[in-house]
């Protein structure tokens, strides 16, 4: 197995590992409020350009593009919403899962790429009791970090130490 393989199986491990943990008692437009405004507050910081989205399936609750990202950023919140939508799981995973088998495209599983994304930055928003409702997405960075800033204010939301939840440190 190559080392590339091995950090692929690492990062798909250490995403399972995050959904089983970033699981809220439960899930509301002011929930949503703060985990948006927590993203959107890092980005300002950092100066990220990028756009961030935290709905319940088909009902926004949260939408801000921040300075300099770009419109398509709202096309990759839709596509990478879509893919957790369908799957139940992390962009970033099912992108990851696919890079596994050498692909790089859900097209050959009848979905097409206009719809779906599998770059990381998606990520299911799971309530106790409820499963699945939505998603908090980012677009605008590099996917693992997109996927890094979702999971920080999961974290955050539920008082978790968001870097014991971040993937450097679970893939250690």
């Amino acid at each position: 197995m190559t080392t590339e393989q091995q950090k692929i199986d690492k990062d798909i491990a250490a995403v399972k590992e995050q959904e089983k943990r970033l699981i809220l008692s439960e899930f509301n437009e002011d929930i949503a409020w703060k985990l948006g405004a927590y993203i959107r507050n890092i980005a300002a910081d950092k100066s990220y350009p990028i756009a961030i989205t935290v709905a319940r399936f088909n009902q926004p609750l949260f939408y801000s593009a921040m300075p300099n990202s770009s419109p398509d950023n709202k096309n990759w919140l839709r596509r990478k919403a879509a893919t957790v939508a369908h799957y139940f799981t992390s962009s970033y995973a099912v992108g990851l899962k696919l890079k596994k088998k050498g692909e790089n495209s859900l097209s050959r599983y009848g979905l097409d790429d206009k719809d779906y994304a599998t770059h990381g930055g998606a990520f299911p928003i799971r309530v106790e009791k409820a499963g699945i409702v939505g998603y908090i997405a980012v677009s605008g960075l590099d996917q693992r970090e997109d996927h890094e800033l979702v999971v920080q204010a999961l974290a955050a939301q539920i008082g978790l130490d968001p870097e014991k939840t971040s993937l450097e440190y679970l893939t250690r």
